[in-house]
């Protein structure tokens, strides 16, 4: 059986449709930590506790994408499935990489949450277009 005879005949289940519906929640919050990074390296009035715990939520949202999508994805066999995969397990060891430099890199951690932020926002639009079931 090919590929696209699996995915045409594929019904989505209720956690691919979660899933499907949490990638905006990663994407945009994702997005908008970094925004609010990069501009609180410029303007010290947006250094808030408030943003580091919205990075954690945003950050943290990324595994629980990939949770998601790695159940959903049992019995599915699609060459774009396995880059939709690569690029949810990229997110998560890039949100592994951002975390371990952030002692070495303490007086640009503006900077680094910020384009990291960016960084991951690119990644899920990239995965959510490789779609393999939309």
């Amino acid at each position: 059986m090919s590929a696209s005879a699996v995915l045409v005949g594929a019904a989505p289940t209720a956690v691919h449709e979660v899933h499907r519906a949490f990638a905006w929640f990663v994407v945009v919050a994702n997005g908008l930590v970094g925004a609010w990074a990069l501009a609180a390296d410029r303007w010290e009035q947006l250094r808030r506790p408030v943003l580091w715990q919205a990075t954690w939520v945003a950050h943290g949202s990324i595994f629980v994408q990939v949770a998601l999508g790695v159940w959903s994805a049992q019995g599915i066999e699609s060459d774009h499935l396995q880059m939709h995969m690569f690029y949810g397990f990229i997110a998560a060891f890039s949100v592994a990489i951002i975390f371990s430099y952030r002692s070495q890199l303490a007086e640009h951690r503006y900077k680094l949450y910020g384009f990291g932020g960016l960084f991951l926002m690119g990644l899920g639009i990239r995965a959510m277009v490789l779609n393999p079931l939309a």
